[in-house]
């Protein structure tokens, strides 16, 4: 089936009872014309780097990208190396994406707090890496590094994605990364302004705001799943960003920030254990679903594969270069995809290429 570039998945959504899960999800992918496969990294067994590989050789055509690992957590070394030998693994196709993390989590493991010049920073050193530069006593953001180099096996670009929520990170994604995921849960006012804060950002550093792709991550939950698997979904993923970011998530969208402090002063909330979408029950996500107004939940593809698939169009329609189908895997978005073929508009897409952020 002929791949749509302009359509991505998260691979192992949600939590995966076996990483070896995502060589059903990845080829099933494929078959059905999806155009990338997002990796999200949990430190589990979602580790980004050993599922990037399996992806990269159970898969032939689909391109891929971490969304997101974060530069802090490997040596510079070990991260350029591992995309690049994603990159020719994959002859192309793979797209290192990076992320400022969850602070709480950084906090908890003892891993220092992500700044913008840190990440800035560390793109440059990528980018010098795979060009084939030897760096020598490199002392920037990102850290102190007396050598840093590959020799002759890179010389090769590899893209690179960021996943941006704030106005700062808006920025630095259209500044100096090449393909930008927006966060879940953003209504179509917020999407169309982060849309545009990217493409500004690149126009004014001097770069064709085109080429910088932009994805909507947006939950696409369709009513054929039955109703717990919805509730878990959306409920219970949205109660989790709240419980993670919330002031952000708030924030972003304009919505009433009294909302989240009655959501955080619910008894099941201040005192639970893990995150909803986890470890909540189906009857913790009904509790849930009475504290979140339907407003929040809205930015979402819900309702029949046709109404999902004009929802997924309208996603489109705000600007976006890209729409990541997030919170399902391809078996559950077959009758989406089907769907939505029917309305696409031939040719629309036809420049994009398999690597999400080329």
């Amino acid at each position: 089936m002929d791949p749509m570039n302009e359509l991505g998945f998260y691979v192992l959504a949600g939590a995966p009872r076996s990483p070896r899960d995502l060589i059903e999800e990845v080829q099933q992918a494929e078959a059905l014309g999806l155009g990338a496969a997002f990796i999200s990294e949990r430190l589990n067994i979602k580790e980004a780097a050993t599922i990037s590989g399996a992806v990269g050789a159970v898969s032939s055509r689909i391109g891929i990208a971490t969304a997101a690992t974060n530069h802090n957590t490997r040596h510079p070394m070990v991260t350029a190396a591992y995309a690049m030998t994603m990159h020719k693994l994959t002859q192309g196709r793979f797209s290192l994406g990076l992320g400022r993390g969850i602070a709480p989590m950084f906090d908890a493991f003892g891993i220092p707090r992500i700044k913008t010049a840190q990440i800035e920073d560390f793109v440059g050193l990528m980018r010098r890496i795979w060009a084939g530069e030897t760096v020598i006593g490199h002392d920037g953001p990102a850290g102190r590094y007396p050598v840093l180099a590959m020799g002759s096996q890179g010389a090769e670009p590899i893209p690179m994605t960021f996943t941006a929520f704030g106005p700062n990170s808006l920025a630095l994604g259209g500044r100096v990364f090449d393909a930008v995921v927006l966060h879940t849960f953003f209504s179509d006012e917020t999407t169309e302004r982060c849309v545009a804060a990217v493409k500004r950002a690149a126009t004014e550093a001097g770069r064709d705001p085109a080429r910088v792709r932009v994805w909507s991550c947006f939950a696409t939950i369709g009513d054929h799943l039955p109703e717990e698997v919805r509730l878990k979904k959306t409920v219970g993923r949205m109660a989790t960003y709240l419980q993670a970011y919330g002031d952000l998530l708030v924030r972003t969208n304009d919505w009433d920030p009294e909302v989240l402090e009655r959501f955080r002063a619910d008894p099941l909330v201040a005192g639970f254990q893990g995150a909803f979408d986890d470890k909540g029950s189906t009857r913790d996500l009904e509790h849930l679903a009475e504290l979140i107004p339907e407003e929040w939940l809205a930015a979402s593809a819900t309702g029949s594969p046709e109404a999902c698939a004009t929802k997924v169009q309208g996603q489109l329609d705000l600007g976006c270069d890209g729409v990541i189908l997030h919170g399902a895997n391809p078996e559950q978005l077959e009758p989406i995809l089907a769907a939505y073929r029917k309305q696409r508009t031939a040719g629309r897409f036809d420049h994009l290429a398999a690597n999400p952020a080329a």
